[in-house]
C-alpha cells in the first residue's frame, strides 16, 4: 500500500494529491511552452518593448509631443515648416526597445565610413582641444576630397558638435550625425573633450558635466576665423548639458546662431538619483563607471597627482568617479553640489538663442522626471520636442535600422533655421546703453547724500565737464593724502569727522554726475572709490 492510496479524502493533503495527480497528466510540451510565454512576458515588460503598441498602430509610429511657447516665433517661423517633427517616429522593428536601441548603438550602430581632419586648439590654460571637421566638400560628389581648407569668406554655415560622456568623434552616433550634416551642405566640426579623440590631457584641467569654458573659447574662435559663416551648435547627452548651460550662462552674448540638446539629462541630481533605482539601470550605471575609468587610465600619471586613484580604480558607479576625480579637480565640496552647480535646467531661462530640445520619453538613461517642462515652454526661444519611443540618442528607423531619426529632424531643422529671420545675432552689449527712451535711461540712478546713504534717484542731468570733475576728485583726494600723512596722531582723532567730509565730498560729487550722465549704476564704483579714499584718509 503506497503512500497516496493511504490519503483519505477528508485529510489535508488531499488536495495537494489531487493538484499533483492533474499536473502529472500534463505533456512535458505544454509545460516547456507555458515556461516559453512567460519568459516572454517578462522580457518584453522588463526590456520596455513597444512592438505590441506599434501594431495596434498600424506601424505608423507615434506622433511627435512638440512643447513651445505659444507665441514662439521659432515655432512659428521655423518648426511648423519641418515636415519630420510634425510627423511620426516609428522604430526599428527588431530595435522595438529603448534597451536594444541603446544597446545597438553603443556596440556597432552601422556608421558611414569617412575620415575626419584633425585640427588642434590650444587653450590659455595649457590644454589641448581636437577639433575634428567634415566639411560639405569633403563628402560632395560621392568622393572624399579632404583637407579641403574652409576660407574667411566662406559663408556656409559651420555645426559645432560636442559628444557625451566619454564619447569623442569616433562614436557611431556622432559619424552618423556629421556625415547627414555635410551631406546636407553644411561644415562640421566635431568638439572633442580634453583627452579624448587620442589627444593627452595637457594641463590641469578636464571636461566634466558642467565645464563650459572649452565651448565658449572655440566657439569665440571659430567666430573670429570664420566670421561670415553663422554658427550653429549641436550638443548630445552630456554634452547637451554642457551646451544648454553655456547658452544660458552668455545669453545674448554667445556667437551661436541656432542650437540643438539631443537627449539632454536636465538635471544632473535627478539623473543620479535614477541611474541607481532599477536593475537595468544600474547596469548602465556601472557601463559609463567603466567606460570614465578607461578615460582616466589614459592619464593616469596626471590624474593620481590631482585625486585619489585607488578610489577611481574601485569605482563601481558615476557618482563613485565622480567623488573620486571630479569633486577633487574642481574643487566641488560634495558630488550633490556638483550635480547642483552644473545641471542646464537652472539656465533654460536665460537662452536666448533658438533651440530645438529632443528627449525620448523612454531614455534608459536620461528620465523624463528631468525634463523642465514649464521653463521650455516658458521661454519663447526654445521648442521640445519628446518623442515616445527612441531610447538614448538611439532613434532608429527603417527594416535595416541604417539611420537615426533625430538625425534627420535635426538637418531640417538646421537648414529651415538658416534660411529664416530666426537665427540669433549676437547684440553689441555697448548698444544696450546708447539708445534713448530705454528702462535705462530713464533711472533709477545712485545718488550719495552727505551721510553716506545710497538712495535711487529719478530724472536726468545736463552733462557737463565729466573730465574735469574726475580730475578734481583726483586731485582734492591726493591733497588731502598728503595733508592727512603729514598730520599728528592726535589731530586725527580730533578732526576725523571733519576731514572725513571733506575727503568723501568729491567723491560723492563725481559719483553722483557720472550715475546720472552714464545712467549706469555707480553702485559698483561706490564699493571701489568710496572705500579707497576712506582707506587713504
Amino acid at each position: 500500500m503506497d503512500f497516496t492510496s493511504s490519503i483519505h479524502q477528508s485529510s489535508s493533503l488531499y488536495p495537494y494529491y489531487v493538484l499533483l495527480n492533474g499536473f502529472s497528466i500534463i505533456p512535458l510540451s505544454h509545460f516547456l511552452f507555458a515556461a516559453a510565454v512567460f519568459s516572454v512576458v517578462f522580457l518584453y515588460n522588463f526590456l520596455e518593448f513597444h512592438l505590441v503598441g506599434d501594431f495596434f498602430l498600424g506601424f505608423r509610429g507615434n506622433p511627435i509631443r512638440l512643447t513651445h511657447n505659444p507665441s514662439s516665433a521659432l515655432y512659428n517661423s521655423v518648426v511648423s515648416h519641418c515636415k519630420i517633427l510634425h510627423g511620426r517616429y516609428l522604430a526599428t522593428l527588431w530595435l522595438a526597445s529603448p534597451h536594444l536601441q541603446t544597446c545597438f548603438l553603443s556596440f556597432g550602430g552601422r556608421p558611414p565610413v569617412f575620415s575626419y581632419r584633425r585640427q588642434i586648439y590650444h587653450a590659455s590654460d595649457g590644454g589641448t582641444i581636437a577639433l575634428d571637421w567634415l566639411t560639405h566638400s569633403d563628402v560632395s560628389g560621392g568622393s572624399f576630397l579632404m583637407n579641403n581648407a574652409i576660407s574667411k569668406e566662406d559663408k556656409i554655415p559651420i555645426v559645432v558638435v560636442i559628444p557625451g560622456l566619454s564619447s569623442d568623434s569616433a562614436a557611431a552616433y556622432i559619424k552618423h550625425f556629421a556625415f547627414s550634416t555635410a551631406k546636407r551642405g553644411l561644415n562640421v566640426v566635431v568638439c572633442n573633450h580634453r583627452g579624448l579623440g587620442g589627444v593627452s590631457i595637457t594641463s590641469d584641467c578636464f571636461y566634466n558635466a558642467g565645464w563650459t569654458e572649452d565651448i565658449r573659447v572655440v566657439i569665440n574662435y571659430l567666430h573670429n576665423e570664420y566670421p561670415s559663416a553663422p554658427l550653429f551648435a549641436v550638443g548630445t547627452s552630456i554634452g547637451a548639458n554642457i551646451l544648454v548651460k553655456y547658452l544660458g550662462e552668455d545669453g545674448e552674448r554667445t556667437h551661436v546662431a541656432g542650437a540643438v540638446a539631443i537627449c539632454n539629462p536636465w538635471d544632473l541630481m535627478i539623473g543620479d538619483r535614477f541611474i541607481s533605482r532599477r536593475l537595468l539601470q544600474k547596469f548602465y550605471d556601472r557601463v559609463l563607471a567603466f567606460g570614465l575609468q578607461n578615460y582616466a587610465k589614459l592619464h593616469e600619471p596626471r590624474f593620481s597627482r590631482l585625486a585619489t586613484w585607488e578610489g577611481i580604480k574601485k569605482s563601481r558607479s558615476v557618482r563613485d568617479f565622480n567623488s573620486h576625480l571630479t569633486c577633487h579637480v574642481g574643487k566641488f565640496e560634495t558630488v550633490d553640489t556638483f550635480y547642483r552647480r552644473c545641471s542646464s535646467s537652472y539656465y533654460v531661462g536665460n537662452v536666448s538663442v533658438p533651440l530645438l530640445c529632443i528627449n525620448a520619453l523612454d531614455d534608459p538613461l536620461c528620465t523624463r522626471e528631468a525634463i523642465p517642462w514649464d521653463e521650455c515652454r516658458a521661454n519663447k526661444n526654445i521648442v521640445l520636442a519628446t518623442p515616445k519611443h527612441g531610447g538614448h540618442l538611439a532613434f532608429f528607423e527603417g527594416l535595416t535600422g541604417a539611420c537615426l531619426w533625430w538625425v534627420r529632424a535635426v538637418d531640417e531643422f538646421l537648414v529651415v533655421l538658416h534660411s529664416s529671420t530666426c537665427m540669433h545675432v549676437q547684440k553689441d552689449i555697448s548698444s544696450l546703453h546708447s539708445s534713448d527712451g530705454t528702462a535705462i535711461d530713464q533711472g533709477p540712478y545712485v545718488n550719495i547724500a552727505e551721510d553716506g546713504m545710497v538712495a535711487s534717484v529719478f530724472g536726468q542731468e545736463p552733462r557737463d565737464h565729466v573730465s574735469e570733475e574726475i580730475k578734481e576728485m583726483i586731485s582734492d583726494i591726493g591733497q588731502d593724502d598728503h595733508h592727512t600723512e603729514t598730520t599728528q596722531t592726535s589731530e586725527q582723532h580730533t578732526n576725523i569727522n571733519t576731514k572725513s567730509s571733506d575727503v568723501t565730498a568729491p567723491v560723492r560729487k563725481c559719483l553722483n554726475q557720472i550715475s546720472r550722465q552714464t545712467q549706469k549704476s555707480a553702485l559698483l564704483l561706490t564699493r571701489k572709490i568710496f572705500p579707497a579714499a576712506m582707506l587713504r584718509r
